[in-house]
């Protein structure tokens, strides 16, 4: 008989931090670039090239301890961690082993199954290694040396998460929190956010953690949640055979929708860390907390509790747009120039959630002004175009952020509103449909729908719509 199992799951979380220049140099940590142009001295290895610590770094690792409830530690230290792989060009990372700058967090996550803390163990400042490319058809594996040097934090949990779902929500939780302070941009296609996934399978109620595996190579939320499944049945499966799991490394590839082993973590390497001599101890006053404290943004949860408040939107439109800051400050700006918060939310929820999806976007990819939303609205609003034109020139709006003003103008998009023009248009609508007219004053109230839509046909579009309404009727029941 098959025994209950629980998963019991840890995450390291490595962040690269929105700074201009690396961790230890000067050179730029802008994504792309051509291979081995974004470097110098310091971030490829030379030897007698000295690091200098980027203020930047500590600050934005201040700030997501502190929005993550964690202990700033006031004196902490870097350290080299010894190991020998091509894209390493030291032969060490500069890390932190024995003073991590924030320690003993905590995030609330909130899944079906409820409210949930989620404890973080420590968050530690660390420089990236370099990226391997292997060409396939020289069979060869080349070294760009742009990553290296880019600085990171790693988020490391206590092993509390019990599911996918728990999985997700937690990475959500940290997304939305670094990217609201700005720290990074989270984007996990391009590997500024990469998780590795602690996973181990226990029977229901055992409190000894069974063998964990490591698993990395997972870019993406849905990889992440699929790699998970997999596993946990792996290991099931595994224990229900009696064979052991072993403790190892395991590369997930998402297309096969499989897991492979990489190395063996049996005997655990030995690093031989030792406090980086180039590297003076980081002093954290109480001051330079506070100042980074008072700096802080609005964080998410915050900014939903006033949106209840503040705004007349829905519970459900305000957690969509409090999901990414951008979409958020996009929301905040269009409604303090038009002053219509609701009709704000409903384009933001309508067209482009549609016009996202079709193109395979999401929020962080919104390029339009504000100010050419709020213009939408107010050409609405004040009878300028009618609700069809409106869907016409935001689809403009959303993929090439033109002015609603100029566009509807140079386009002739503006509604008919001269009563005697919709008068005569209906008229001769009326005549050319006799049949219809009699269904209307036989009961057929549909027919009136058919005749404004012929109306709205005729003047393509443009016409009014109340006064298309109120002019048809008018005429039907003469």
């Amino acid at each position: 008989m098959s025994k209950n199992y629980e998963t019991v799951i840890g995450l390291e979380v490595h962040v690269e931090l929105a700074t201009k220049t690396k961790i230890f140099c000067s050179c730029s940590t802008a994504f792309g670039g051509k291979p081995n142009t974004h470097t110098c001295p310091v971030c490829t290895g030379m030897p007698g090239s000295l690091p200098v610590l980027n203020k930047q770094v500590v600050e934005y690792a201040i700030a997501v301890g502190l929005a993550t409830n964690c202990k700033i530690t006031r004196h902490c230290k870097f350290d080299r961690k010894n190991y020998f792989y091509p894209d390493n060009p030291q032969n060490y990372q500069i890390s932190q082993l024995y003073l991590p700058i924030c320690r003993d967090g905590h995030v609330e996550i909130e899944t079906a199954g409820g409210k949930k803390d989620i404890r973080i163990h420590e968050i530690h400042m660390e420089e990236d290694a370099g990226k391997l490319v292997h060409d396939e058809w020289e069979d060869v594996s080349i070294v760009d040396f742009n990553r290296s040097g880019v600085p990171l934090i790693e988020i490391v949990s206590e092993p509390d998460m019990r599911s996918a779902d728990e999985v997700i929500a937690y990475l959500e939780m940290l997304r939305q929190t670094i990217q609201y302070l700005g720290a990074s941009d989270c984007k996990l296609n391009e590997g500024s956010m990469r998780a590795d996934v602690n996973l181990s399978v226990r029977e229901m109620g055992s409190q000894k953690f069974g063998t964990r595996t490591e698993m990395k190579n997972l870019n993406s939320f849905k990889a992440i949640a699929r790699a998970i499944e997999g596993e946990r049945e792996r290991q099931i499966e595994l224990l229900e055979l009696g064979r052991k799991v072993v403790q190892e490394t395991r590369r997930w590839d998402d297309n096969k929708e499989s897991s492979h082993a990489m190395r063996s973590k049996e005997d655990a390497q030995d690093y031989r860390y030792f406090p980086d001599p180039d590297l003076v101890p980081v002093e954290i006053s109480d001051a330079w907390i506070e100042t980074i404290r008072a700096a802080q943004p609005e964080l998410r949860p915050e900014k939903l509790e006033r949106y209840k408040k503040e705004y007349d939107i829905p519970e459900y439109d305000a957690k969509i747009i409090t999901e990414t800051k951008h979409m958020a400050d996009l929301f905040e700006a269009t409604s303090a120039i038009c002053g219509k918060p609701k009709k704000v939310s409903n384009w933001l929820m309508g067209e482009t959630m549609r016009l996202l999806n079709e193109s395979g976007q999401d929020a962080d990819d919104i390029s339009f002004a504000p100010e050419h939303l709020a213009s939408l609205i107010h050409l609405i609003d004040a009878g300028t175009i009618n609700g069809t034109v409106a869907k016409e020139v935001f689809e403009e709006i959303f993929k090439h952020d033109i002015d609603p003003e100029k566009y509807v103008e140079e386009h002739g998009l503006k509604a008919v509103n001269d009563e005697g023009e919709l008068r005569s248009t209906i008229e001769q609508i009326l005549a050319d449909n006799p049949k219809s007219v009699e269904d209307y004053k036989n009961g057929k109230k549909k027919a009136m729908g058919f005749l404004v839509g012929q109306t709205m046909k005729a003047m393509k579009g443009k016409a009014n719509p109340g006064m298309v309404n109120q002019i048809v009727k008018e005429l039907l029941e003469q």
